[in-house]
């Protein structure tokens, strides 16, 4: 099964799937409303003003299992996203990215390597994987900033030119 073909649901309960993105560069970001790292809501939010109209988008996808870092229903994730962050990117539902009850999406995702070679796992919030078109994946760990350059190198890439 292609990444573009795992089943998702958005915040709001809606099916949808990356097959919806699958022409776009898309960063996948587990995301927390509670966490030293929520700030990079900002960077993310910024990324999605900038690349947004050239065929880009971020995914965020609420997770509660890096300290009970996101205890909120799906209401209070999206008011609080919102509300505290101006965030128009699209979330997807509650979600674990790790053990046993690992979404299809994050058992795909977590066997890319960082630039350190490493995979497995998510370490923690705000962990990023950005998917170019045509489903190549690179990672980046949890404090990489939205907006660092090697991020930003690695999105303006898989842009169309122009």
């Amino acid at each position: 099964m292609s990444l573009y073909d795992i089943p998702l649901h958005t915040l709001s309960g809606d099916r949808t799937s990356l097959a919806e993105y699958e022409d776009k560069v898309v960063l996948v970001v587990n995301v927390a409303s509670k966490c030293g790292l929520t700030p990079q809501y900002e960077g993310l939010e910024r990324l999605q003003k900038t690349y947004g109209d050239r065929g880009f988008t971020v995914l965020g996808v609420p997770c509660n299992q890096f300290g009970g870092q996101e205890p909120g229903s799906a209401e209070e994730i999206g008011t609080f996203c919102s509300a505290t962050y101006g965030v128009t990117f699209p979330l997807l539902e509650k979600t674990d990215v790790n053990g046993a009850g690992r979404h299809p999406l994050y058992a795909e995702l977590t066997k890319v390597a960082d630039a350190d070679g490493e995979a497995g796992d998510v370490q923690w919030n705000f962990e990023k994987f950005l998917i170019a078109p045509g489903g190549e994946v690179r990672r980046f760990r949890p404090r990489t900033e939205p907006e660092a350059p090697e991020l930003v190198a690695a999105i303006e890439a898989g842009l169309p030119v122009g």
